[in-house]
């Protein structure tokens, strides 16, 4: 049975800080890998993360990209990359956060024990180069790509005022149809304009903040409204959202002459020995670092 989030966006703030150190900032953070079209055997994968910097608004991000080996969907980088957004974060908040969340976009469940196994790991790695910071990690994929599709119930008084046959935002199933055991729910939070809503998955991997089913599906909901594009929440949470569009950015700034590969003279067949050294992304001007440039 599909229940109704209600778009509380104070509740961003409340549901984290529920603790007793209520002072303690907290971090959004979102990865993704882009990867190169099916006929390109040989141009380099782009990783990016994206974090929040300011609280408790958590609507501006910065963004780090690294290129990495083809067609290599774990982020080779990531502990790198997650150090420099912490550095970024406590530079404008003057303070670490206490809880990192963390969402992990373009992940097959297939990938699920290996993806969590290594990038947990390095996220660790990250928080490590500050001194005797250990702080909260929550680890959350979200999937797009899947066929499930909601609709409302004719014999529901409410769904019944929603004349379009599309699932109001606020949309939330968390029973019958997700995993009997793990934490997983299908939310869907956008107004589907055109066609049928498609809600989105996500499926909360690890979790040292111990947040009931509730209190983070208000939380992904109440992101959902902090999409700088757009005056209305968006279908999928903005973390994940960014780090999908500086991704793209990064590829596009990859010059694919400097892959690594031979070509046979007088053929046209191409060789290598092993995987082709990535080519490494241009620096970003420091004028534009801090800047939300990817949107």
């Amino acid at each position: 049975m599909p229940k109704w989030v209600d778009p509380q966006l104070h509740y961003l703030t409340h549901c984290l800080l529920r603790s007793p150190a209520s002072h303690e900032p907290v971090i959004f953070m979102g990865a993704d890998v882009t990867h190169p079209h099916p006929l390109d055997d040989y141009s380099p994968s782009v990783a990016a993360v994206v974090g929040s910097i300011n609280w408790p608004a958590a609507n501006k991000y910065v963004s780090r990209m690294r290129s990495q080996t083809h067609r290599q969907e774990i982020i080779e980088d990531l502990g790198e990359m997650v150090g420099e957004i912490l550095t970024e974060f406590q530079q404008e908040v003057n303070n670490l956060p206490r809880r990192i969340i963390f969402f992990r976009d373009g992940v097959s469940e297939t990938q699920f024990y290996n993806v969590l196994k290594v990038e947990l790991q390095s996220i660790r790695a990250g928080c490590g180069k500050f001194p005797n910071y250990k702080p909260l990690i929550t680890f959350a994929v979200v999937q797009k790509r899947h066929h499930t599709r909601l609709f409302p119930d004719e014999n529901d008084p409410f769904f019944g005022e929603f004349w379009d046959d599309n699932i109001p935002p606020g949309t939330v199933v968390d029973t019958v149809i997700t995993h009997p055991r793990e934490f997983d729910f299908y939310l869907c939070s956008h107004w589907g304009v055109k066609g049928t809503s498609r809600p989105t998955h996500y499926h909360v991997l690890w979790d040292e903040s111990k947040f009931t089913s509730d209190e983070l599906q208000k939380l992904v909901y109440s992101l959902c409204f902090t999409f700088v594009r757009c005056t209305k929440p968006i279908s999928i949470v903005p973390p994940a959202y960014y780090a999908h569009l500086a991704a793209y950015r990064g590829r596009l700034y990859l010059d694919k002459s400097e892959a690594g590969c031979s070509t046979k003279v007088g053929g046209c067949s191409m060789s290598r020995v092993g995987p082709p050294k990535a080519a490494p992304l241009p620096k970003i001007s420091e004028n534009v670092k801090k800047l939300m440039f990817y949107c």
